[in-house]
């Protein structure tokens, strides 16, 4: 059973999505130091292969990005960097990816960043009728339709999924 009746205080997602016109819910759990989508997903009681995770990344040259991934798969780095035409693809140091999008680590979502960012979205997560995706804060998550992800951010779809 989800908890959607807390209210959580806008944040620059809530804000983006708003201003996009995008429907989307509320679901806050007890943010849990490094439980991650999996957590989140058991304590909304939800698949946590449609728990979607933001993980801020950077390329060779340093230049950030985001990759979209399920909940319950990690992100293979060297088949991002060739679907994504680049040399090297590593996950970016807490405090940098801060610095990137404006979001504390473990509250970041796509929406809504500090700094414009390409985006990757694992292509199955666009099969789902319904995601949820950090809404900007740790311990809220907010539903909606994947589409929004290509539609809104220009995700570009790639399948470097790994089992986790």
């Amino acid at each position: 059973m989800s908890k959607t009746s807390r209210h959580v205080s806008e944040t620059p997602a809530t804000q983006f999505l708003k201003q996009n016109k995008v429907a989307y819910t509320e679901h806050t759990y007890d943010y849990v130091d490094h439980g991650g989508a999996r957590e989140s997903a058991r304590q909304l009681g939800v698949d946590p292969h449609a728990v979607v995770k933001t993980l801020i990344m950077e390329d060779e040259a340093a230049r950030p990005l985001v990759v979209l991934m399920h909940g319950d798969r990690e992100v293979s780095t060297k088949n991002l960097a060739r679907q994504a035409g680049l040399k090297k693809v590593a996950p970016c140091q807490p405090e940098v990816a801060q610095r990137h999008s404006g979001y504390q680590v473990g509250g970041t979502s796509p929406f809504g960043t500090r700094k414009r960012m390409p985006v990757f979205v694992e292509a199955t997560v666009l099969d789902h009728e319904h995601i949820y995706i950090n809404g900007g804060r740790r311990g809220y998550l907010i539903g909606i339709a994947p589409r929004v992800l290509v539609d809104l951010l220009g995700a570009k779809p790639v399948n470097v999924g790994l089992e986790a």
